[in-house]
């Protein structure tokens, strides 16, 4: 299989981009599919430097939940690991920009929320089972703090 990762890197930047510039107007939701984009802008480990990522999300009460796929790579994705270190960050959901605080979820928790998520996007089980066993998808809960 070809390494499209630039694709991927690219595709990023202009839905990044998009998202911004319209305050949300585009790219806060995938048409036809309805699911849910949001902006998580969170610090990276090494760098100090701030990161921001389109992800998927799905709404729990307050909070918002997305999962660290990788698209089913291997390795975590590098944004979950720099949450890990520094779990503050903060998220756009169309023009609101809200703090939160990130934090994985286990147990009970972890499997309600996994259920929801692959009913959101089926690809989330694929992505799993790709990785092998070589690691389980984090399912990360982004509480907003005050």
């Amino acid at each position: 299989m070809p390494n499209i990762r630039w694709l991927l890197a690219l595709i990023t930047a202009l839905h990044r981009l998009a998202y911004r510039a319209t305050r949300g107007v585009i790219g806060r939701r995938i048409p036809l599919v309805d699911w849910r984009v949001l902006l998580l802008t969170h610090v990276g480990r090494r760098t100090g430097r701030s990161y921001t990522v389109p992800l998927l999300y799905i709404a729990d009460g307050a909070r918002f939940v997305v999962v660290g796929s990788n698209a089913g790579d291997a390795r975590p994705p590098a944004w979950w690991r720099n949450l890990q270190a520094q779990p503050d960050a903060r998220v756009q959901v169309g023009a609101d920009l809200i703090p939160v605080r990130a934090r994985l979820a286990t147990g009970a928790e972890r499997a309600r929320l996994w259920a929801a998520l692959v009913a959101s996007y089926r690809d989330y089980a694929r992505y799993e089972r790709a990785t092998r066993g070589a690691r389980e998808l984090p399912v990360i809960v982004l509480e907003c703090v005050a």
